[in-house]
């Protein structure tokens, strides 16, 4: 039941970076239609860069657990056996106080603009710890995408974040293509 919910956690954390990316797409179209024909959104640029840091944040779980988020392989895939669950052990344990690390300070800095009821300087005045919340709960769920990972790998599972190995030249190809290379 807990691995249903973890998996449903990142899945509409990757759908919010969606949505967030297609509000971005319709704010700029709005935007730039609006110049044409003399409408402004006030505070549309803010609107717009809040929405990105909200869809780069929420999607990282996501990213993470679909092993399309950017790794550093070069060891890693050359070790076999033990050794490289050792490496990944301590890969992981240092992600893990890493992004614990930025996600609690996310999450004090969400609380203190809530606290002291920080307000945007843009025209539309905007409770700040608003936005902030993309940021630091895609982090929150982020870490918490780590330590799952993490207690996986230590209990001796293969990490979930790893694809396996292509098994065909097709294969290899559609993920060189799909990978932007």
């Amino acid at each position: 039941m807990i691995r249903r919910l973890l998996d449903v956690l990142y899945l509409v954390a990757g759908w919010l970076a969606g949505l967030f990316l297609l509000a971005i797409f319709v704010l700029m179209m709005l935007l730039s239609v609006g110049r044409i024909v003399g409408f402004n959104i006030p505070s549309g640029d803010d609107f717009v860069a809040w929405c990105m840091a909200a869809t780069a944040f929420l999607g990282l779980a996501h990213t993470f657990r679909s092993g399309e988020l950017i790794r550093v392989g070069l060891v890693t895939d050359r070790i076999k056996g033990r050794a490289k669950r050792i490496v990944e052990l301590f890969c992981l344990v240092v992600g893990l106080f890493s992004v614990g690390f930025f996600a609690w300070h996310a999450v004090i800095l969400t609380w203190d603009s809530y606290r002291f009821n920080d307000i945007s300087q843009g025209v539309v005045a905007v409770p700040l710890f608003l936005p902030q919340l993309g940021y630091s709960g895609g982090l929150v769920i982020l870490f918490i995408a780590f330590v799952d990972e993490f207690v996986h790998a230590l209990k001796g599972g293969v990490p979930r974040y790893e694809k396996p190995p292509p098994e065909t030249a097709e294969e290899l190809i559609e993920r060189a293509m799909q990978s932007g290379v």
